[in-house]
C-alpha cells in the first residue's frame, strides 16, 4: 500500500515510519505542517523547519504546508495538505505517530474518512517505557527540544533518549505523572539519526527560549 506519513521530525512520527516500512508499506511522501503558533494544539513546533534536512536524510519527498495554528481551523490546513499528497503521490493512507492522544487521532481519522483513505497508527496504545527501549535498541538518536511540565526545566534540553534518560524520567513519572514518552506535551524531541537515514545529522548550534515553565530549543543541524 502506498502511504504518506505525517512527519514532525520527532521520535514518534519517525519511529512510526520505521515500523510501517518494516511491515512492507511504501512511504511515498512526508507531510509536515509548520505552525506559526508555537503552542499549537495539533502540531509539534520546536525545530520544525529542520524537517527538510531530515527528509533529505530519509530520501523521501517532503510536502510542507503552513498554518496559523488556530485551534480546530488548523485541521483544515492539515486536510488540505493530505489532499495535496493524495493528488500528487496517489497515497491510499496516512501513517501517524499517535500513541494515546485521542484529540489528535480522532481528528486525523475524521480527515481520512472525508478523503476516503486509511489511517495507520503503529504506536497506538504502546506501553511508553517499552517505546523508549525500542528506540534505543533500534539505534534511534533522539534529543529533547522542548520541556514544558514541572519539574522538567531547561537542563533537559539536548538530553539524548538513552538508558540514563529512562532512569531519570521514571521517578518523575511515578511522582509527578510525567508521561515517559512526552505524549501529554511534557517534552518534544528531534531525531538526529536512525537506521533509515542515509547520513546522520549533527547539532551545529542551538537557541534556547524560555517562558515560565516552557523551554524550547531550536537547533541548527548539518
Amino acid at each position: 500500500m502506498n502511504l504518506g506519513a505525517l512527519f514532525s521530525g520527532g521520535k514518534d512520527s519517525t519511529f512510526a515510519i520505521y515500523l510501517a516500512k518494516e511491515c512492507g508499506y511504501h512511504v511515498s511522501c512526508l507531510i509536515s505542517i509548520i505552525s506559526r503558533n508555537p503552542f499549537s494544539y495539533m502540531f509539534h513546533t520546536p525545530s520544525i523547519s529542520k524537517v527538510e534536512q531530515q527528509a533529505t536524510a530519509l530520501g523521501i519527498p517532503l510536502l510542507v504546508h503552513e498554518t496559523k495554528g488556530e485551534e480546530e481551523t488548523e485541521l483544515l490546513d492539515l486536510e488540505e495538505a493530505i489532499k495535496s499528497a493524495k493528488a500528487q503521490y496517489g497515497i491510499e493512507g496516512i501513517i501517524t505517530g499517535a500513541i494515546e492522544s485521542t484529540y489528535q487521532a480522532s481528528r486525523i481519522q475524521k480527515i481520512c474518512n472525508t478523503l476516503d483513505i486509511e489511517c495507520f497508527n503503529p504506536l497506538w496504545q504502546k506501553e511508553q517505557f517499552e517505546l523508549l527501549e525500542d528506540l534505543i535498541q533500534n539505534k534511534f538518536e533522539v534529543v529533547i527540544t522542548a520541556a514544558a511540565a514541572y519539574p522538567l526545566d531547561a537542563s533537559w534540553l539536548a538530553k539524548k533518549i538513552d538508558r540514563e534518560f529512562i532512569k531519570q524520567i521514571k521517578p518523575l513519572h511515578e511522582k509527578y505523572r510525567i508521561n515517559p514518552a512526552g505524549e501529554g506535551g511534557e517534552f518534544e524531541t528531534f531525531v538526529l539519526d536512525c537506521p533509515m537515514f542515509k547520513n546522520g545529522l549533527k547539532i551545529l548550534d542551538t537557541r534556547v527560549v524560555s517562558l515560565e515553565n516552557n523551554h524550547r530549543m531550536e537547533v541548527t543541524v548539518g
